[in-house]
């Protein structure tokens, strides 16, 4: 409003009495208004002493960097590139396509493989994007609409200029240690029994028996999280098991079945054709042996309370998802992540496909486990999102940043250390400055300068004191 009138916007304060006030104190009017007077006051004495703003402003690289080129990886090349942007695609890989390559089908049937055909056919033959293989960043520099990024793919590296990010890095399946995975060849991974599924293995046609152990390595202390696709994919590849033979025993052995929304006719239909479902505890895991190459499964039936023993041709273990994004990626682009090593967006709400760095978004499987119409839909998102910085001729930053006095500056580069943005720099003089566009005014800076060089502008020292003061 204030903008609209003609107004720097930085000239306004707010006195929040609804959220810090009437809705805390709801049970006590009384001291809900004193308080309330307070605040006023307090916003009163600080608006009295605030100034109007600058906000800076550059032009913007019209290119786009994709890390990964995995399923959710080109499809938001594809979305910018369609939309008139060029793009670089940096994947580290040998070829294009990520995990999707050793799925069989979705859920719903489709076939994987030649999906992932066409998105890298559409890839290599789309005039707008740049494909570096066997690739991986090794310098970025920068900020939203300005990056410069290196790209190691060879002897040579390139250089690359580009105005936003998407980081697409997918991720793999944890390779156990338990259930004799390694030992024996009839104990297999979800992804490697995909792959006798597409080979048509006479193996498993053969087979009498299936059992497929759910939340391996996740759901346990080392990695609490639920990895979100397994129970689906055991559904599915029980159900493909028993169309191709059925009489064949499949058992599930699981902790809790979590195959959410439409996926549960998945769950119906395998009861229906004859998969038994056994419930474990964590305290009491199935023990997998062998015996003269035969596998035996044992596992307490949950409801007889007693030992079941299941002979099986294969054991398929239903392993935790694992991201491929590392802490020297995340700190090129300055972009956190969370206990389990996956990437954290900025508000799961309000930016879920943003970062709190701006101009980098991310996508599919870096961002939490997820099957694949979910990391089509969120690198689509994420496409959409980094395409309203590319639109633009120049990007507008924040005049609510740190600025240093060069007079005061005594050079001892604390706030070039603490700061998470890398916004301080030394200059030419030898003095530290702050780049605005780097600025997120979180205030670092200005609690560790012992020479009091900096200050945040809209949160000085004066407007902090009078407000103090006031109440």
């Amino acid at each position: 409003t204030m903008a609209d009138a003609g107004l720097n916007k930085y000239l306004f304060e707010m006195a929040n009495i609804r959220n810090h006030d009437s809705w805390v104190h709801s049970s006590d009017p009384a001291m809900a208004t004193e308080k309330a007077k307070d605040l006023v006051r307090m916003a009163v004495a600080k608006v009295a002493l605030l100034e109007p703003l600058p906000e800076p402003e550059l032009s913007v690289t019209r290119r786009a960097l994709v890390l990964g080129g995995g399923v959710a990886g080109m499809t938001a090349a594809l979305s910018l590139a369609d939309q008139g942007y060029p793009v670089n695609i940096v994947e580290s890989g040998a070829q294009l396509g990520g995990q999707a390559l050793r799925l069989h089908s979705t859920w719903r049937g489709e076939d994987i493989a030649a999906f992932v055909e066409q998105l890298r056919q559409r890839v290599n033959a789309h005039e707008r994007i740049t494909v570096h293989l066997n690739a991986r960043l090794s310098q970025v520099e920068g900020f939203v609409g300005n990056f410069k990024s290196v790209i190691q793919n060879g002897a040579e590296p390139v250089t690359v200029e580009h105005g936003v990010a998407i980081i697409a890095t997918g991720g793999r399946e944890w390779k156990p240690d338990e259930y004799l995975y390694g030992q024996h060849p009839g104990v297999l991974t979800q992804l490697e029994l995909d792959e006798k599924l597409r080979a048509d293995d006479p193996a498993l046609a053969q087979a009498k028996s299936v059992v497929f152990i759910q939340c391996v390595g996740s759901r346990e202390p080392q990695r609490p999280y639920c990895s979100r696709v397994c129970c689906t994919h055991t559904l599915q590849s029980a159900l493909e098991i028993k169309r191709r033979s059925p009489d064949t025993n499949v058992y599930v052995l699981y902790r809790d079945m979590r195959s959410y929304g439409e996926r549960e006719i998945l769950y119906q239909e395998a009861r229906r054709a004859g998969v038994l479902f056994i419930r474990y505890s964590l305290e009491d895991k199935p023990k997998v042996t062998s015996l003269d190459g035969t596998l035996t499964v044992t596992v307490t039936d949950h409801i007889l309370r007693r030992p079941l023993v299941l002979s099986a041709d294969f054991v398929t273990l239903a392993t935790a998802v694992l991201p491929n994004v590392d802490e020297a990626l995340a700190q090129l682009f300055k972009v956190p992540i969370n206990e389990d090593g996956f990437l954290v967006e900025a508000h799961a709400k309000l930016r879920p496909v943003d970062f709190a760095t701006d101009g980098v978004f991310l996508c599919g499987l870096a961002h939490y486990p997820k099957p694949l119409d979910e990391s089509i839909a969120q690198a689509q998102a994420a496409a959409a999102r980094a395409a309203t910085v590319l639109a633009r001729d120049r990007v507008h930053f924040p005049g609510t940043v740190a600025r240093t006095n060069p007079f005061l500056c005594s050079a001892c580069g604390t706030c070039v250390a603490i700061c998470p943005y890398s916004a301080p720099r030394f200059n030419e003089r030898g003095v530290a400055e702050i780049n605005p566009a780097l600025c997120k005014g979180c205030g670092l800076c200005v609690a560790s300068c012992r020479s009091g060089a900096i200050q945040l502008q809209g949160f000085d020292d004066a407007q902090i004191l009078t407000m103090i003061d006031s109440l």
